[in-house]
């Protein structure tokens, strides 16, 4: 780890004031905010982030989980992952959300981790994590190792030639499917991005991961009314029960009407470059009966732009099955 100056902000302008006060073209922001610390500390160490100054924001009062007026919710940016899974506005209208939070990491990260840095949280990818070796994402221009090296737990969906590195959060994925917005606050002022649009494609830029700029701050996160009739249902497939990361997970939204689907939100975890939502699967399911074959051809349609490299082609069954799982058990439960 590096030398770097640690402050507190006082308000949320001062965090955006301190943010936007460095930035170099070859490191990105200088500036890291800091709430739980549950991913930074950890690159930090490794010297993948080497962060001239560390912001606390822990203390802003963005921890709050509340109800909109429209019947949606507000989640604040530095809420914790464990009061939030817990939270019965979350529990009861939004259990997707609930199940993939607990499927994540362990009980003591998620006392310590927060939403912000869950929607901020970095590849596992070895290779980005091991500064002796080739990696794009860390340092542009460099290769990607990944791409002739050990890739099994590497991405299908959104890869490119630069980067193939898979997104790790359960949370996100959830996120995706609820269509949740996410609110920044920068030196441009407030805005509002959709999540889908919130993370990039690696492309040929990958250390660019989200759309925020050096000095913009997450504030809180909403997520629109639950569909009425609607179930949800959040499955994850991994080499082991606990702390483990997905090899490929499903978040599905589903509303059956009068034996057909009606409404159906489809994201996946673990099988690509961002939180994957799929509109192909989604298409093929309203109008469907809600049955396996219906689930299967679904499943097909995710997965019809896969481009599995040498190690993880069982990705490719391995997501659909897990997709048609995730919708037999939300269709069952109707």
């Amino acid at each position: 780890m590096e030398l770097f100056q640690l402050s507190r902000a006082n308000d949320v302008q001062d965090a955006i004031k301190a943010g936007a006060a460095s930035h170099t073209a070859q490191q990105g922001a200088d500036v890291r905010f800091l709430a739980g610390g549950t991913t930074l500390l950890d690159l930090m160490k490794l010297n993948v982030e080497r962060p001239g100054r560390v912001v606390d924001i822990s203390r802003l009062p963005l921890n709050g989980v509340d109800a909109l007026p429209d019947g949606g919710v507000k989640i604040g940016a530095t809420a914790r992952n464990a009061d939030l899974a817990h939270h019965a506005l979350i529990r009861d209208a939004y259990p997707v959300l609930s199940q993939a939070l607990l499927a994540g990491a362990s009980a003591q990260l998620r006392n310590m981790a927060t939403t912000g840095g869950n929607l901020l949280q970095r590849t596992r990818c070895v290779y980005f994590r091991d500064n002796a070796m080739a990696c794009n994402k860390r340092e542009p221009g460099s290769g990607c190792a990944a791409i002739s090296g050990f890739n099994r737990t590497q991405a299908i969906l959104g890869v490119s030639d630069a980067c193939i590195a898979s997104n790790p959060s359960d949370m996100n994925v959830a996120l995706t499917a609820l269509e949740a917005v996410v609110h920044i606050q920068g030196t441009r002022g407030a805005r509002s991005v959709a999540i889908d649009d919130f993370f990039l494609l690696p492309g040929t830029t990958p250390e660019r991961e989200t759309v925020l700029e050096p000095g913009d701050l997450i504030t809180h996160v909403t997520l629109p009314p639950p569909a009425e009739g609607s179930r949800s249902l959040y499955s994850k497939l991994r080499d082991r029960a606990s702390y483990e990361f997905a090899l490929a997970s499903a978040a599905v939204v589903v509303t059956v009407t009068g034996g057909r689907v009606s409404h159906a939100r489809i994201a996946l975890g673990g099988v690509g470059t961002k939180p994957w939502r799929s509109r192909e699967a989604e298409a093929a399911l309203v109008g469907a009966p809600p049955d396996t074959a219906s689930f299967r051809r679904a499943a097909v349609d995710a997965l019809a732009g896969a481009r599995p490299q040498s190690g993880n082609g069982f990705k490719v069954e391995l997501a659909q099955r897990c997709l048609v799982h995730a919708l037999t058990l939300a269709t069952s439960a109707a």
